[in-house]
């Protein structure tokens, strides 16, 4: 992780993902998956991952809530938000935030870095390059 995001992290408690993220890794990830087909993939692994834990889904509109508490102790809430953008293709973003008034050094950033990775190895041969 760069310094950059260190030190924006000083001042700034929350990241997500977007199609028009300067930094490739905060990208929106698209996949070759139905919404309701990729909801239930990206649901079931999350589940899996040690260390979070899913609060809420609410499959109709493709959210995902999940908590991570930090080795600082300080709680991450997590949305991860999947959006059907034709019959057959997905698209996952997410979103991180720290609770408190401080910043969280990167901790949003490597949260959503380590959930995507998660993700890319589970859903790789339904990945879309983009």
């Amino acid at each position: 992780m760069s310094l950059k995001r260190v030190l924006t992290g000083i001042v700034r408690s929350y990241d997500g993902t977007s199609d028009r993220a300067k930094d490739p890794k905060l990208k929106t990830r698209y996949y070759n998956l139905s919404k309701e087909k990729c909801f239930e993939e990206v649901s079931s692994t999350l589940k899996k991952v040690p260390g979070y834990k899913v609060l809420h889904e609410v499959q109709s509109v493709g959210e995902i809530t999940i908590e991570k508490k930090t080795s600082f102790g300080r709680t991450l809430d997590i949305t991860v938000s999947v959006l059907g953008t034709g019959p057959v293709r997905s698209a996952v973003d997410m979103y991180s935030a720290s609770r408190g008034s401080l910043g969280d050094l990167g901790a949003n950033y490597r949260v959503i870095i380590n959930l995507f990775s998660v993700l890319d190895k589970k859903l790789a041969k339904h990945k879309i390059e983009g």
